[in-house]
């Protein structure tokens, strides 16, 4: 009953643009995650004197890793718009996939609240970019 909603609401939304805004609504998320982390007093304080947090030392390597897993959705708000239907289709199934996993992963340990929060946020959008890019019509750009 639910999906019905979605798709009604939505009804004649062009779903290059529903992905690439999806993904850019992700992005944004990760980003004031990312900015509140940085303020937050404890980890602050334990990358200036350790560089590292939450058993993770902030080398090079890291950084590069965690950069590419950053440039999925960065690649996606774009390749969302101007990839043809069947690689558009795959890719956001795809990446959608990879990034729920390393969001849910990312919450072992012990995150703050705020953490929880953002996850909660971006999960449930991944999961909807995953599920519009499953049931996108063959030969249709729009949900009907």
């Amino acid at each position: 009953m639910e999906q019905m909603n979605l798709i009604k609401k939505n009804a004649g939304m062009d779903i290059k643009v529903m992905l690439s805004t999806l993904w850019a609504f992700l992005l944004f998320n990760y980003i004031y995650c990312d900015l509140f982390t940085a303020f937050d007093p404890k980890i602050m304080k334990s990358l200036v004197m350790t560089g590292s947090s939450g058993g993770f030392e902030f080398t090079q390597g890291f950084l590069l890793g965690f950069s590419v897993i950053m440039e999925i959705p960065i690649a996606m708000f774009l390749l969302s718009r101007i990839l043809d239907y069947k690689f558009n289709r795959w890719a956001n199934i795809i990446a959608g996939i990879i990034m729920t996993v390393v969001q849910v992963s990312s919450l072992f340990g012990s995150p703050t609240i705020y953490y929880i929060f953002f996850s909660i946020i971006e999960i449930a959008c991944l999961i909807v970019i995953v599920w519009l890019a499953w049931k996108w019509p063959k030969f249709e750009n729009k949900i009907t």
